[in-house]
């Protein structure tokens, strides 16, 4: 693998699992930091950035969820592959809801973890090569705009939105194909990769949030409007 300079965090208590990841990490390509407490690697995010975290749920000083949602909440995009061995599906949601990007559960195969690995930076990147070339950084509809690459915008009331890296990207994917149906199996497949969570559900939520940010009425939107049993389309217009 070419892998690109990419930079990855591992936040392990386990040094045994913590050495074998870095150790196949670094194979591949990877620069890799390694830290075994849920506020040292909060602390360490103070000082640095990197490209991928890959985050324990049961950690010392803070478990992972607590580390994932304090990053997200001081402004940290950077995406997120949980490891855990609690992997049932109420635990994956919670770590969705957390701000994670994908769920590994242990024990894991290694091939599949680097598999996995590899499938959130082509995401990411996928995402930020789109927002610098597919037309204009900013979407603006209806009075809201969204800065795609800051993750950020303004409603149509003059509230300031700060989006998660989720709700850009998904709003992204939709507004690519103005007034096209887009499934809710497609946007999963484009934003987490289609196995990671165990319902389309997720779509529904996230839309949810994004009609709370930017419909005037939520409950009878004109912009993410549902077609039932497929998916969503997106309209720009205020839907007179």
């Amino acid at each position: 693998m070419n892998a690109p300079a990419y930079h990855v965090m591992v936040v392990e208590d386990d040094p045994h699992l913590a050495a074998g990841v870095v150790e196949n990490l670094r194979a591949e390509g990877y620069a890799v930091d390694t830290v075994g407490d849920g506020r040292k690697a909060v602390e360490w995010f103070e000082s640095h950035h990197c490209d991928l975290l890959v985050l324990d749920v049961m950690l010392p000083g803070m478990d992972g969820f607590a580390v994932c949602s304090t990053l997200r909440e001081r402004g940290t995009k950077t995406p997120v592959l949980f490891l855990t061995a609690r992997g049932d599906a109420a635990d994956r949601i919670r770590g969705l809801e957390a701000g994670g990007d994908d769920y590994l559960a242990k024990p894991f195969h290694l091939q599949e973890f680097l598999l996995r690995v590899r499938a959130i930076l082509r995401r990411w990147d996928w995402y930020r090569a789109s927002a610098r070339t597919q037309g204009s950084d900013v979407l603006k509809f209806a009075g809201n705009e969204v800065d795609f690459r800051a993750f950020r915008g303004r409603s149509w009331n003059g509230e300031e939105q700060e989006l998660t890296e989720k709700e850009a990207m998904i709003l992204k994917v939709l507004a690519e194909k103005p007034g096209e149906i887009v499934s809710r199996e497609d946007l999963l497949e484009k934003v987490w990769g289609y196995d990671v969570f165990p319902s389309t559900r997720t779509v529904d939520n996230f839309i949810l949030k994004l009609r709370k940010r930017f419909e005037r009425d939520p409950a009878t939107p004109v912009h993410f409007l549902t077609v039932w049993g497929v998916g969503y389309r997106f309209l720009s217009g205020d839907g007179s």
